[in-house]
Parts: C-alpha cells; sequence; structure tokens
C-alpha cells in the first residue's frame, strides 16, 4: 500500500488545525488595531469581535480557527491518493471510491509530473490519477510496482516521442478531436481541472492521449487503436 507518509499525516492531523489556531489568534490580534490603522480592511467586523468580552474572544477565536483547520485536515486527507499493489491488480483510491486495474490490461505504469498514469494493451490511458509526490515518494511507488512484477518506466512515458503539438485546425487531426481540444484549452486557461478531466475522457472513447505541458499547452498522440 503506498499513501501519504507519517510525516504527511502529521501535518494534515496536528499541523494544519494548530495553524487555524494561530490564524484565529492573528484574526484577533488585528481586530484589537483595527481603530488604530485607518487603511486596514474590514473594520466594522474586527471592531466587533474586538469589543466582545476577554477571555472568552480570544478563546473563541482559537477555537474557530482550529475547527477550520480540522475540516480543512479532512478534506485533505479525503484527497489523498492510496494506491495498493499486488500481482493482479492495482487498486487506486481516493474520498471512498476506487479505480481497479488488471495486471493483464496494463503495459505501462509511469509517473508524469505529479500524476501517476498507467496505459493498456492499445497505448491507451487506463488510470490517470494526481499523485502529491517527492522524488522519494516516485522511487518507492516504482519499487513496490516492481517487486510485483508490473512494467514500471522509470524514465516516463515510453510513447513521448509519439505526441505532437495540438495546433488548431493541423490537418491531420480530425474536427471532433480538435474541436474538443480547443475547448480543452479554454478549460485549463480557466483552472477548471474537473472539466478539464472530463475532456481527457471525452478525448480517449476517440483514441486520443493528451498530455498537459506548461502555459496551457497541449500535446496528443493516437492510440494504436485509432484508424489510419
Amino acid at each position: 500500500m503506498i499513501e501519504p507518509t507519517a510525516a504527511a499525516r502529521v501535518f494534515v492531523h496536528v499541523g494544519i488545525p494548530l495553524l487555524g489556531a494561530a490564524a484565529g489568534l492573528l484574526l484577533r490580534w488585528l481586530a484589537g488595531r483595527a481603530t488604530s490603522v485607518a487603511w486596514m480592511p474590514f473594520q466594522g467586523p474586527l471592531e466587533l469581535i474586538d469589543s466582545l468580552p476577554e477571555p472568552y474572544v480570544t478563546i473563541g477565536a482559537m477555537i474557530a480557527g482550529l475547527v477550520a483547520g480540522w475540516v480543512i485536515a479532512l478534506l485533505a486527507e479525503s484527497e489523498a491518493l492510496h494506491v495498493s499493489v499486488a500481482d493482479h491488480e492495482v487498486t487506486l483510491g481516493r474520498d471512498g471510491s476506487a479505480q481497479r486495474v488488471s495486471r493483464t490490461s496494463a503495459t505501462a505504469v509511469f509517473v508524469e509530473g505529479k500524476d501517476l498514469v498507467i496505459l493498456g494493451t492499445a497505448t491507451e490511458e487506463l488510470a490517470r490519477s494526481t499523485f502529491d509526490m517527492d522524488d522519494d515518494d516516485v522511487r518507492r511507488l516504482g519499487e513496490v510496482f516492481q517487486s510485483h512484477a508490473w512494467p514500471w518506466c522509470a524514465e516516463g512515458d515510453p510513447h513521448r516521442h509519439q505526441y505532437r503539438r495540438w495546433v488548431d485546425g493541423a490537418p491531420d487531426l480530425p474536427p471532433g478531436p480538435n474541436a474538443i481540444l480547443r475547448a480543452r484549452e479554454k478549460t485549463l486557461k480557466q483552472g477548471d481541472k474537473d472539466d478539464a478531466a472530463q475532456l481527457r475522457t471525452e478525448l480517449a472513447a476517440l483514441d486520443v492521449v493528451v498530455r498537459d505541458e506548461p502555459k496551457g499547452r497541449q500535446f496528443w498522440r493516437y492510440t494504436t487503436n485509432a484508424q489510419p
């Protein structure tokens, strides 16, 4: 099982709530100075906070910050990816849901940026999951996959040389995928990751694999199922 390290869990479940409590104290400190700093924003709410009796307002600010930090920690935990690797199957779990990929259907496993990617027999993407990894995490992940005889690609995507940069209206790309890539470019500029992921899925149904580069640039290739 590959999941967040103990240090990461301590930070999420202890560090974030403590930071929230500190933020509550900072808010209380700002409230005490709201009237003396003319340019400070939200003076009305800050003055209201400062008018409340002590020590209740300070204790309340700390508790409110602690609770807010705890909520953020729970959200962070729910978004963390848990990877369970076995000889016959890998399970990618997040927020109570799980995706399973069988070993017989996989031909390559690699990390691209912050994504764990598994390719199928037609070089299509069977799975792509964001995983907050540093170099040690990637090394550990590769060791686990290799120990179960999965086709781990330490150098990244083995089909990287097949990608072409998307240019709107390029003659080698049919109108359907081209329109989706055009729409996806807009969602990337808007920072809408969910919509971009959905459009990636629509491209996959048309046997097109897309790779994102900095500044919203998109590169694409066909799977081996695509008609010439």
